[in-house]
């Protein structure tokens, strides 16, 4: 055990902890709107690094560049389509969900919105919505609790499910106390970390290597780019995944204005695309830099030894720190969005009737933290988990696919009706699973198949079914109206 990293590691800790507190202290009256998004009173800064912190987990520094250090620049594929994913969603999705949910009856979360968007009476497309929030957000949250497992057992020797307990506890801590406030700050701090730990390691690392060291991968096709078109394909189909991410899309409703909303595209496009590009090099640096290790390939830990290779020990806990920051942003984000849409879509419009109290539906919320977290703990510990990368991959792509032809239909196309979205969005989270248990060998990933169908099937039913009422349509055009503005 590295005590001085540990005794980093553990002052980090409590200043995210702290955070929670704080805002807990602050905000002892919040309400329903507060915990679950901040009031809408997030700046450009925060509420930028929040999205891309919320989106980019540990993966980006242990499962992504591994992928990259073990295959080959085959993989730089999955970093293309996110890039590009993540800028259309700034630029063209991001002002309009924030406008439409301002119309729409001020929603808060993303099932309420697509809900309110028709006007409908209806609490299907939310149940529906909840039931794959609470299914998918707690495999996503498993991964970043298996990453800060992994990484805690490396440098301090704890025992690997030990580690993951501490780790959910003090996540856990300040999302249960702190709510959409305190997640988005602490997500702001660790966007940071990780920017600069991504911009450090590698490039110290390059100019450690001896001449020549690109000559020591030769394993076949290891630069071949275009590897195979399913590795395009399947990259650009990760991109995809943006358009319904809501962890990530929540933030776009969370902004103070429109004009702030521009800045912060700005920002979060950058940040992001220097993190992506950095994650790939880390990849290949760490190749040339350690060899092909399968200990270090088979935990994801590229970043991690290459980290401590160099650094003297307050260095490399600092650094290291931000694979805590990239996991812990992701699950806190994860939690308090099932959360949301558990409390403000189920057990208040539906178990309750509308009848809740403010106090009652944040803990509702609150309770739904601690149960997920306790089954992502469980999926996590097993042996048969799956890699982060996979578990990632596989709550992604539920996502994209289930919510991201709905949510653009909802804010580019008048004619879309409530039954074409919520139809969308159950067929298009049936064929993601259905293409993943029985077409994976195919080499194409379940997202795309599971877009376009949702896509196709919300196009049909909408147009099946009777328009939209005049009331819808005007509330479409005040939207669009608000968005330009």
């Amino acid at each position: 055990m590295n005590y001085v990293e540990v005794s980093v590691f553990i002052i980090y800790l409590l200043f995210m902890l702290s955070i929670g507190v704080w805002f807990f202290v602050k905000e002892k009256q919040q309400t329903e709107k507060g915990y679950f998004l901040g009031d809408r009173k997030m700046g450009p800064w925060v509420a930028a690094l929040s999205a891309g912190a919320s989106d980019m987990s540990a993966w980006v520094l242990m499962g992504l560049p591994t992928s990259i250090y073990a295959l080959g620049l085959g993989q730089v594929w999955i970093a293309v389509g996110l890039a590009v994913g993540y800028s259309l969603s700034w630029i063209f999705e991001a002002g309009r969900l924030r406008a439409f949910s301002i119309a729409a009856n001020d929603s808060i979360t993303v099932p309420q919105y697509l809900t309110n968007r028709f006007l409908s009476e209806s609490k299907t497309l939310q149940i529906i919505s909840a039931a794959v929030f609470l299914i998918a957000y707690t495999i996503y949250s498993a991964s970043s609790i298996k990453a800060c497992g992994t990484l805690f057992n490396t440098v301090t020797g704890l025992d690997t499910t030990t580690a993951m307990y501490i780790a959910a506890a003090i996540v856990i801590s300040y999302t249960f106390l702190g709510g959409f406030s305190a997640v988005s700050w602490t997500d702001f701090f660790q966007g940071m970390l990780v920017l600069a730990a991504m911009l450090i390691v590698p490039i110290v690392a390059a100019s450690m290597l001896e001449p020549g060291a690109s000559a020591s991968i030769d394993t076949p096709n290891y630069w071949n780019v275009f590897s195979s078109w399913q590795d395009v394909v399947s990259g650009f189909g990760w991109g995809l995944g943006y358009f319904g991410m809501p962890h990530i899309i929540i933030r776009f409703m969370s902004i103070n204005s429109q004009q702030e909303l521009r800045k912060s595209a700005k920002i979060g496009i950058t940040w992001t695309l220097i993190i992506l590009s950095f994650a790939v090099i880390v990849g290949v640096v760490g190749r040339m830099f350690i060899g092909f290790d399968e200990g270090v390939n088979t935990n994801s830990l590229v970043f991690v030894v290459m980290t401590r290779r160099i650094f003297h020990a307050v260095v490399s806990g600092i650094l290291l720190s931000a694979i805590l920051a990239a996991a812990m942003s992701t699950a806190d984000s994860q939690l308090l969005a099932a959360a949301s849409a558990f409390a403000s879509d189920v057990y208040g419009p539906v178990i309750r009737g509308g009848k809740a109290q403010n106090h009652e539906m944040l803990w509702a919320g609150r309770y739904v933290v601690l149960i997920i977290s306790g089954v992502a703990l469980y999926i996590a510990s097993r042996p048969d988990a799956g890699s982060i990368m996979s578990l990632v991959s596989n709550a992604w792509g539920v996502f994209g696919a289930a919510f991201g032809p709905a949510i653009l239909l909802s804010l580019f196309w008048k004619r879309c009706t409530y039954a074409g979205a919520a139809c969308g969005i159950f067929s298009g989270a049936i064929v993601d699973i259905l293409w993943l248990s029985y077409m994976a060998d195919t080499g194409i990933y379940e997202i795309i198949p599971g877009f376009f169908a949702g896509l196709v099937v919300a196009v049909i039913v909408s147009l099946l079914t009777p328009k939209p009422s005049a009331k819808v349509e005007e509330l479409f055009d005040r939207a669009v109206r608000m968005s330009a503005e």
